[in-house]
């Protein structure tokens, strides 16, 4: 009976390990960079996939445009630092895949295309409450998105929608649909 004990305990473990390497959306990892490059397509993503290829690599951080003449930008670093809160990034160890945060019916990462019924400017937000807020306010609103800081101008913008579009996941963005 031995056998399933150290089974047990040794999937018990590579759960726990793999689960700690999870890139971590709102989190900074400050130092032991050794490269930065800018990444013109705004996702995370591409900054993951280039600390895999990267021997050197160790840990990464992806930073969001803050306005629409910066570029997201990634920092490979050779070591891992501690994990900082910041709404600013999205960070990682090698290893890891990015994983937006679910919080209910908040969809990070997807943009609903068409429908719009109006949009306006609104402050920089990581999770699109104004937006959000904007379209339970509005009888005609079925969806909204919201459009992060520096992906189609220097101010985040919210569109609310008249109907429910198809989500594409696109990093610009996080979106809703109020049933």
């Amino acid at each position: 009976m031995i056998f399933p004990f150290k089974f047990l305990s040794a999937l018990l473990a590579v759960l726990v390990l793999s689960g700690a390497a999870l890139a971590q959306s709102g989190f900074d990892r400050r130092g032991g960079d050794y490269m930065k490059f800018d990444v013109r397509s705004g996702d995370p993503q591409v900054c993951a996939e280039s600390c895999e290829r990267d021997g050197r690599c160790k840990a990464w951080t992806f930073s969001y445009p803050r306005t629409a003449v910066s570029s997201a930008t990634c920092w490979l670093k050779n070591k891992v630092p501690p994990r900082n809160d910041d709404k600013c990034c999205v960070s990682g160890v090698r290893g890891a895949g990015v994983i937006a945060p679910r919080q209910g019916p908040v969809e990070f990462g997807i943009d609903r295309l068409g429908g719009d019924l109006r949009d306006f400017e609104t402050p920089p937000d990581p999770v699109g409450a104004a937006c959000n807020a904007a379209c339970e306010a509005d009888d005609k609103c079925r969806a909204w998105t919201y459009v992060r800081p520096g992906y189609i101008g220097a101010p985040a913008r919210c569109f609310l929608k008249d109907r429910i579009t198809r989500p594409r996941n696109k990093p610009c963005c996080v979106s809703g649909v109020i049933r």
